[in-house]
């Protein structure tokens, strides 16, 4: 069973507020025996004066008038009072198994009280010596059983615990009101919470959470909006996989009903040929869809390892020859930063995806480059560092023409989903490769932005960031 945070504060905060009352009814308690004790130990002590007064005041006759006195004195079954008076040869009134010695002796003015053992109990007793003209004085003695005492202690403890009961009662009922008061937030939020669906999630209120639960709140919110993120691109992606897939597939079906229903040979093999050429298409829009779909933010920033752009760069580079020769175009390959050294330029990211970023802007420079231009068409793959106002160095990857560039009215429209500048007339376009470009470099936190080349052309310039200790690295190595 998980913790509960509820019992968890309230066994914390209830328990050492039971302990504090246990432990102020012990010392209340000690308090109230302490203060009995001093009260009873003086009233014996006056109870027994008062009679030595008597005698006193008796004088030869205190044999006669003091017995009836104390009698009457000390005749009150509560109290539960014994008594003495006696001469030590002669007992005068009273208890004569009334010990007259005991323990714990302390004087208190005139008397001397002390405990001592009676017809089996623990008593207290309080004792004066009148002195006498002629034999031995008279010796006065009160005595109170102990558990008088404890009545009367117990008497105080109630009185006193009564009032501190209730304030304990009270402060549980404040605790468990304090608590749940302090715990409903957290309940609101995950209501709040249960409330989200998968598709709306809005963030959470900030506004009555306190500020110890608010960094959670925030993080929270900041996760919704991540999550709110990936469902939208996730839903686009989808309408757009759908919405693009639907014409190629829609032509491979017409094709093919053509080439069957057709009994001329010749229209049938047109038929599939054009069939051929709509299955191409859907490939290729399928591939470009799932290169998107890559490009996505997501797992594949895990899959990131190092490796060198300008390699990387040459290696693709190297691949398109063969198509770039038949297609007439000259294809080049040159270093800017140090061509002599050619030391690598280590960037951070996945392989895969790097690669993809050059070949689609050789494949889209190849499907605008004229080859039939008197000069020769050309393309050139750049490499070389760049820094930034700030001494930043990244790694630039620069892919040139000179075809007829884009128009300045599309150039603010060029790397969004599905937008084709050409007006649809170069064959075998989705309008994707310029947005796998742009979002797989944001997914590599570098830049990507068009220029028109000096001849008139296109120029793409990539730039992803050199990591960190690559500088030191190189610097080791020459």
């Amino acid at each position: 069973m998980p913790p509960s945070l509820r019992r968890t504060l309230l066994r914390r905060l209830a328990a050492p507020l039971s302990l504090l009352a246990l432990m102020s009814g012990l010392m209340a308690y000690w308090l109230a025996w302490q203060y009995t004790q001093h009260v009873v130990d003086r009233s014996l002590a006056d109870l027994a004066t008062a009679i030595s007064k008597q005698i006193q005041l008796a004088g030869v006759d205190a044999p006669v008038t003091v017995p009836p006195l104390a009698q009457a004195m000390f005749s009150d079954p509560i109290e539960q009072l014994v008594y003495r008076i006696s001469t030590g040869d002669e007992e005068i009134a009273g208890d004569s198994d009334l010990p007259l010695t005991g323990t714990s002796v302390r004087r208190i003015h005139y008397a001397y009280v002390f405990e001592t053992h009676y017809q089996g109990t623990s008593v207290r007793a309080a004792q004066v010596r009148v002195p006498q003209p002629r034999g031995n004085p008279i010796v006065v003695e009160v005595a109170q059983r102990v558990g008088s005492r404890y009545r009367i202690a117990v008497e105080f403890l109630v009185a006193i615990m009564m009032p501190l009961l209730l304030l304990l009662l009270a402060g549980w009922v404040i605790v468990w009101r304090v608590v749940n008061q302090q715990l409903n937030p957290l309940t609101d939020l995950a209501d709040a919470l249960n409330r989200q669906t998968h598709i709306s999630l809005e963030p959470v209120d900030e506004s009555h959470v306190p500020s110890e639960v608010r960094p959670l709140t925030s993080a929270m919110n900041a996760l919704l909006v991540r999550l709110q993120a990936a469902l939208d691109a996730q839903r686009k992606f989808i309408a757009d996989a759908a919405h693009q897939l639907r014409t190629p597939l829609t032509a491979v079906k017409l094709h093919a009903e053509q080439a069957l229903s057709s009994r001329d040979p010749a229209k049938a093999l047109e038929a599939v040929k054009e069939l051929r050429a709509s299955a191409d298409r859907a490939v290729r829009l399928s591939n470009q869809l799932l290169s998107l779909a890559r490009a996505e933010p997501g797992e594949q920033a895990a899959r990131f390892a190092d490796f060198d752009l300008a390699a990387l760069a040459f290696e693709t580079g190297a691949e398109w020859v063969p198509r770039a020769l038949s297609a007439g175009v000259d294809l080049g390959f040159q270093r800017t930063d140090d061509p002599e050294n050619e030391h690598p330029i280590v960037v951070r990211g996945n392989v895969v995806l790097a690669r993809e970023v050059i070949a689609n802007l050789i494949d889209n420079a190849l499907k605008y480059v004229p080859p039939s231009r008197y000069d020769g068409a050309r393309i050139t793959l750049t490499v070389g560092e760049w820094r930034d106002a700030t001494g930043a160095r990244f790694g630039e990857v620069v892919i040139e023409d000179n075809g007829p560039g884009v128009p300045g009215d599309q150039q603010p429209d060029l790397f969004k989903r599905f937008f084709r500048g050409d007006g649809q007339t170069v064959e075998g376009g989705a309008g994707l490769g310029l947005a796998i470009v742009h979002d797989i470099v944001v997914l590599h936190g570098g830049s990507v932005h068009y220029e028109d080349a000096p001849e008139g052309g296109a120029r793409f310039i990539v730039r992803l960031p050199v990591k960190a200790h690559a500088s030191a690295t190189d610097s080791a190595r020459h």
